[in-house]
């Protein structure tokens, strides 16, 4: 049930994140979750993407390097600590957590977390063990 999901490196200077998403948007390849974390030189963006054979074919015309991982998508109370619950029955697991980027799906209700663990499917049996709600990538592409 995991997630398929884009990782490329961006410099970091002036159009160069924009040179990405029109490279998605000039296909019709639409975002449903982006995170980037830089450093002076250049930022790792992530994106889940409706599209992803579409977004790959347009990754590589544009020659852009890219990777695609595998990450989890869990579903979180849109409550204090409720993200913070998920990660714990990974932690209490012994599932290490490479990182995680989340977003509401249902305001006061529920939020999604993308997840990068060390290994996607024992992270995905301990989360489910837990009673803990996935995320297939047919429901993110519905979002």
């Amino acid at each position: 049930m995991s997630i398929r999901q884009l990782s490329m490196f961006v410099e970091n200077k002036k159009g160069a994140l924009a040179k990405v998403l029109k490279c998605f948007s000039d296909r019709g390849v639409g975002l449903r979750a982006m995170t980037i974390a830089d450093t002076k030189d250049f930022g790792i963006l992530r994106v889940i993407v409706d599209d992803i054979d579409g977004a790959v074919s347009a990754l590589k015309e544009e020659e852009i390097v890219f990777s695609v991982n595998d990450v989890i998508a869990a579903e979180a109370q849109d409550v204090p600590g409720g993200l913070a619950s998920v990660l714990n029955t990974l932690m209490d697991a012994g599932i290490d957590i490479e990182y995680t980027y989340a977003f509401v799906v249902e305001s006061g209700d529920r939020a999604c977390a993308i997840l990068r663990v060390s290994d996607v499917e024992t992270g995905e049996k301990v989360l489910k063990d837990a009673g803990v709600p996935l995320v297939s990538e047919d429901e993110i592409l519905r979002i």
